[in-house]
């Protein structure tokens, strides 16, 4: 009887240890990517008409996420924007600009690894004057680098955050603030025809819970406040100019991070509780730039519709 009870207390010891090894597992590191089409619906109504006969310039700007780090050509949400790709998921066939921008083209400028602070150079060095007959159609990711380059290796500092406290980043933060006005100012410079620029702010690979930790990244304390005024200036920087509409691809994301699976979590997604980032946490997966593609382009259709700026 002793021996049947010391194995039953053994059996069960192991199940617990197994049960609560498989529940860390998938609840702490799993990062399960799901499959199919990611991100938020988008009407078909919007292209059932042509928008505008015009010359039109699609124009991708700023860091890794307009160039489609890792991403076949295709499927780059810059180029997803443009044109479906032969395997477009059903729900999406036929929504994109070509069908309602006719002569639409596209200049994709945007460099991987590059900061705000590289964006300015870029805009003045790499983006010619348009002539006037091409209205831009401008989408711009700017920012995200300037808070994670080196992860903490190096003392923290302009266009390299990482590890910085809030007070320490104010002069930062002012300065990214005044960069953007004259960015989006030097775009509009460029297009004497006219342009519109659809600036995204910053996803969190941590859902909004701000433990680096879960991304094997050393501690930041402040990382989630700092963010939180990058993104506070985009949505001020496209307040202040009519010309700019601000993106949400932070909520977008949100619930897509490494605590995709964690339930009990605030942003958890339960209709698609899967992880939206590539392996170098950076960068969208194939998924997650399908999402960027769905966010830009209902802004996109929603700025149209009540503007008609493509007229």
């Amino acid at each position: 009887m002793q021996k049947k009870k010391r194995f039953l207390y053994v059996l069960l010891t192991g199940f617990v240890f197994l049960f609560g090894a498989l529940f860390y597992i998938y609840f702490w590191l799993a990062r399960p990517e799901g499959s199919g089409s990611a991100g938020p619906m988008v009407p078909a109504e919007p292209f059932e008409r042509v928008w505008s006969e015009r010359k039109v310039l699609l124009l991708g700007l700023g860091d890794s996420i307009t160039a489609g780090f890792g991403m076949e050509a295709p499927y780059g949400y810059v180029a997803r924007l443009a044109q479906n790709p032969e395997d477009e998921f059903p729900d999406m066939q036929g929504k994109c600009l070509t069908r309602v921008l006719p002569n639409l083209s596209v200049l994709n400028i945007a460099v991987s690894g590059s900061t705000s602070i590289h964006h300015v150079t870029h805009i003045e060095e790499k983006l010619p004057i348009q002539p006037d007959d091409v209205f831009g159609l401008v989408v711009f990711t700017t920012g995200g680098n300037d808070l994670i380059k080196n992860y903490g290796q190096t003392k923290p500092r302009e266009g390299a955050m990482y590890g910085a406290t809030l007070e320490e980043a104010q002069p930062w933060i002012a300065a990214y603030e005044k960069r953007l006005d004259e960015m989006v100012l030097a775009i509009q410079a460029k297009f004497p025809g006219g342009c519109h620029i659809f600036l995204a702010d910053i996803y969190d690979p941590t859902d909004g819970v701000g433990d680096a930790a879960s991304a094997m990244l050393p501690h930041w304390p402040d990382g989630l406040k700092i963010l939180e005024r990058y993104n506070k200036a985009i949505r001020e920087c496209a307040e202040r100019h009519g010309f700019v509409d601000h993106v949400p691809m932070h909520a977008a994301f949100l619930g897509h991070g490494t605590h995709c699976t964690q339930f009990w979590r605030k942003n958890y997604r339960r209709d698609d509780p899967s992880y939206w980032f590539s392996s170098n946490l950076e960068d969208p997966n194939i998924r997650g730039f399908d999402a960027i593609r769905r966010v830009f382009l209902l802004k996109i259709c929603e700025v149209q519709e009540a503007y008609a700026v493509f007229q």
